[in-house]
């Protein structure tokens, strides 16, 4: 897995949770929080981070958290 190949999936879909890209790519978060991170510093990407609910939908669960969606950015 290389950077450009997230790179590619981003600019292709504008946005995107990090649960999404690290399904596609089958990668731990954490690792896909890594290698965001060289287009992060580039500014070529955004990070959003929206409240959430941990079970995917809330029926009261009490576990909220903030869902991080990144956005490619066009130049």
């Amino acid at each position: 897995m290389t950077p450009s190949e997230v790179k590619r999936y981003l600019s292709e879909r504008k946005l995107a949770p990090l649960s999404d890209i690290a399904l596609h790519f089958d990668l731990e978060p954490d690792t896909v929080r890594g290698l965001l991170e060289h287009w992060l510093r580039k500014g070529r990407v955004r990070i959003h981070r929206e409240p959430g609910c941990k079970s995917g939908g809330c029926g009261g669960c009490g576990e909220h958290v903030d869902r991080e969606v990144y956005e490619w950015l066009k130049f």
